[in-house]
């Protein structure tokens, strides 16, 4: 979770340059990244594997009015609205955007190559049909603010206790590496966000390296059976509440226009 997943990139510049406020060209190179390229296989009316840049335009054409985006996991469908083939592979890839309005879904595949220290990283976007319907799970921007505050709060109090929340040279410099990217602050959506939806996606991607550093360092000072399962009960909920917040996140331009 300290990344941009590829999907929220996708969606918030996708929607930036739906509500005019980037060109096209622009849109594309801000959700392509560090990446080679990106494609889009599948759309209606091409034979073939498309550029983004053609690829949003023909969205909109076909009627995506917004685009919002589902992180599902396994037993949380979140964001995702079926059928279940299009569920079946977001689940795969643990991301998808879903377009407003032209019931498609794009999922990402994701292929590098290169040698090693050379790795670039090549992406196709599966455009699929999708059902019409309310996404699963996404709660407000509001009631993700609360939760992620919680969760923060908890989550350090327990993974304190157990000796686990993240020491030595690995910890330290993924949390310099989140204060940087924390620093530049607006960088992390698209033109047209609000501030508050900015400011909990960040918490998200905050509470998020939390639950990477408490995963990836061992078992810690959880030395026992008990311990390591403690952590893993602390772990769960809040890795959800993470990233049902950055779901709300990206979507939130999309639920605001809805209300208009």
């Amino acid at each position: 979770m300290l990344s941009e997943p590829r999907a929220g990139r996708l969606a918030a510049w996708g929607n930036a340059l739906i509500a005019h406020m980037v060109s096209p060209d622009d849109a594309a190179a801000a959700v392509v990244g560090e990446d080679a390229v990106h494609r889009v296989e599948g759309l209606p009316g091409e034979d073939a594997p498309v550029g983004l840049t053609l690829a949003l335009g023909r969205l909109r054409a076909l009627g995506a009015s917004g685009l919002r985006i589902a992180l599902p996991a396994p037993g949380h469908p979140l964001g995702l609205s079926g059928p279940p083939e299009f569920n079946a592979r977001a689940l795969e890839a643990e991301e998808a955007v879903i377009c407003e309005g032209a019931a498609l879904g794009l999922v990402p595949e994701v292929y590098e190559a290169g040698p090693e220290g050379d790795v670039h990283v090549e992406v196709v976007w599966h455009c699929l049909p999708v059902r019409e319907a309310p996404p699963a799970d996404v709660p407000s921007l509001g009631e993700a603010e609360r939760e992620l505050a919680e969760a923060l709060r908890d989550a350090t109090e327990v993974l304190t206790r157990l000796d686990v929340a993240g020491s030595g040279p690995v910890a330290e410099a993924a949390v310099a590496a989140y204060r940087a990217r924390a620093e530049r602050g607006r960088e992390v959506l698209a033109p047209g966000y609000p501030p508050r939806a900015v400011r909990v996606l960040e918490l998200a991607q905050r509470v998020g390296m939390l639950v990477s550093l408490a995963s990836e360092n061992g078992h810690g000072g959880a030395v026992s059976a008990s311990e390591m399962a403690a952590r893993g009960d602390a772990l769960r909920p809040v890795e959800r509440v993470a990233r049902r917040a950055q779901v709300a996140a990206y979507n939130s331009v999309v639920v605001e226009r809805g209300m208009r």
